[in-house]
């Protein structure tokens, strides 16, 4: 299956239609993975750390974290390319292989995908960003802007 069929059937899957706001999106996610979703800028993290942004999961809850941009477009791209992986089961599992010494305290899956974050050419990066562009196209082409993006993203 191609990058585009992937990330059309995830977009499809949601069943929110062609246009919708930022806060549908987050509800779908919500209820599709039946946990709380909690967006949190880090006002220290930036382009000098390497990372945009995580998605760390705990046991209630999603948590994306992402780093502070001038663009309110830049800070929604990093938060729907998250919210992509979540869509597509991007959890990437445990990884045996990973060094756990380095990282003691950070849960395996959660330390597979900060190492992992250097490879952007991977297929499950490209599909999520894919993917997080339709989210960005739907939401542009809502009628309906007030909501919590406004909040989030200024």
């Amino acid at each position: 299956m191609n990058n585009e069929v992937s990330a059309s059937a995830a977009f499809d899957g949601l069943s929110l239609g062609e246009a919708f706001t930022f806060d549908q999106l987050i509800g779908a996610v919500e209820q599709r993975r039946q946990r709380r979703l909690r967006i949190v800028e880090l006002a220290d993290l930036g382009d000098h750390d390497g990372l945009c942004a995580v998605w760390l999961m705990t046991p209630s809850e999603d948590l994306v974290l992402h780093a502070h941009s001038e663009s309110a477009l830049h800070r929604q791209q990093f938060v729907l390319h998250e919210l992509a992986h979540m869509i597509l089961g991007h959890d990437f599992g445990d990884d045996p292989d990973a060094p756990d010494f380095l990282l003691p305290d950070i849960p395996p899956n959660t330390r597979r995908r900060l190492l992992r974050r250097q490879d952007l050419d991977t297929v499950e990066e490209v599909i999520a960003e894919t993917l997080a562009d339709r989210f960005a196209a739907a939401i542009r082409g809502s009628a309906m802007h007030h909501s919590r993006y406004l909040e989030i993203f200024g």
